[in-house]
């Protein structure tokens, strides 16, 4: 009988991967991290997964910042037809 174990994983089924930076949107993982989860000792996995918090909060910063300027575009228009105070 074979016995399977559970791996640990940070997918959360949000795979995208962001263009510039090469890191998952959803899990903050490479394409090559991400290739090679199935074949790698628990220890492996979990050194990855230390970091992956920050990878996340990079690509989130980087995002917001993008975005930001255009929203902020968005409200000033609002502001001037007089939809914002």
């Amino acid at each position: 009988m074979t016995t399977y174990s559970l791996i640990s994983t940070p997918c959360i089924q949000l795979c995208v991967l962001e263009q510039s930076t090469g890191l998952c949107i959803g899990c903050g993982r490479t394409r090559a991290e991400i290739g090679a989860w199935g074949t790698m000792d628990e220890a492996g996995r979990r050194a990855i997964m230390a970091t992956l918090s920050e990878r996340l909060l990079a690509l989130t910063s980087r995002k917001s910042d993008r975005v930001r300027p255009s929203q902020e575009r968005a409200q000033d228009r609002a502001h001037k037809r007089g939809n914002l105070s």
